[in-house]
């Protein structure tokens, strides 16, 4: 397993780690969850990624019982929770960024979770009602009562994360030190272009999600739409919609063309075409069987096979390569 600093921190992470989106506590049975915990343990994994609302809290619950189990060096893993949409709860101040649900949400994950703190901890979306400023200050209390080492952003703008490292300095207060966002061959433009700049500056750390594209950079869909996947659960349509695109698919089968000639699969080749970018810290992997799971932790094996030559034809198949600002 390869290792990576969080960026500009003293953080190690994994290149992959394992997410718990949709599976955890929902998709999968506990006993599966565990051994896909395990594998990854096994395989060098040190981080594992969750969120107040997967599962309406489930997912930490199911975590937070596997580590106990477990029992392993808590030095020898990171685990993170994300706050912003609640779990499950609608009422005023159970969402959001507001002082009062960050630091409620934090306690709540850190019980289910059954850690004492959080490695990472995320603002799982901007909020338009709550200040920036509000945020990062009770972020900064947090850190400061070591209940989390470090915060950072999911799915926010170069804008938003600016707004937040400018209120840090000017207070004294600590910044985000990474964001969370999309990243995989059709979604592209955020990592590629957007960040550009933050990477150079004040630098950042991504953990990265849904490399596969929701499932969609696999060879399962290159024939049929299979019935037991994450876009057929119910209340995924949109996802489903979003996903399997016709241009997509079509697009799938120069890719299926690049992996044959890796001999490899399409799902090893996109996690290790995400990990070849060196902005990105760690590619977060999902899976709802350990076989699937087995298969895509070997992508790091991949790194060395995805040359300057093999990214052009990439490049060349999708068609879709964001161009940066030219002034």
């Amino acid at each position: 397993m390869e290792y990576r600093y969080l960026g500009k921190s003293g953080l190690q992470v994994s290149v992959l780690s394992l997410g718990s989106w949709l599976t955890f506590g929902k998709q999968i049975e506990d006993s599966v969850a565990e051994k896909m915990m395990v594998t990854a343990y096994e395989s060098g994994v040190n981080f594992f990624d969750n969120a107040e609302i997967y599962a309406a809290g489930e997912s930490e619950r199911v975590m937070g019982k596997i580590l106990q189990k477990q029992d392993w060096r808590r030095s020898s893993y990171l685990v993170s929770s994300k706050a912003f949409f609640g779990d499950g709860n609608k009422l005023p101040n159970e969402t959001g960024l507001s002082r009062k649900h960050l630091i409620e949400a934090c306690h709540a994950a850190l019980k289910r979770l059954q850690v004492e703190y959080l490695d990472l901890f995320y603002c799982h979306r901007p909020d338009k009602n709550t200040p920036i400023l509000e945020t990062v200050r009770a972020m900064n209390t947090l850190i400061e009562q070591g209940k989390i080492f470090y915060w950072g952003t999911s799915e926010w703008s170069a804008q938003e994360i600016m707004e937040a490292h400018m209120c840090a300095e000017k207070y004294g207060l600590i910044g985000p030190t990474m964001e969370q966002p999309q990243y995989n061959m059709f979604h592209r433009a955020k990592m590629e272009v957007e960040f550009d700049q933050i990477f150079k500056t004040v630098g950042l750390g991504t953990t990265i999600w849904s490399p596969l594209a929701s499932g969609v950079l696999t060879n399962k869909y290159l024939d049929k739409v299979p019935k037991d996947t994450r876009l057929s659960m119910e209340g995924m349509e949109w996802l489903k919609e979003n996903s399997l695109t016709e241009e997509r698919l079509q697009k799938l089968q120069k890719i299926e063309a690049i992996a044959n000639e890796l001999e490899t699969s399409i799902a090893k080749m996109a996690v290790a075409w995400c990990a070849k970018n060196e902005n990105v810290s760690t590619v977060i992997l999902g899976a709802s069987k350990v076989h699937q799971l087995e298969e895509t932790l070997t992508a790091v094996d991949l790194l060395p096979k995805m040359t300057a030559e093999i990214m052009t034809k990439i490049d060349d198949a999708l068609g879709n390569k964001p161009q940066k600002p030219s002034f």
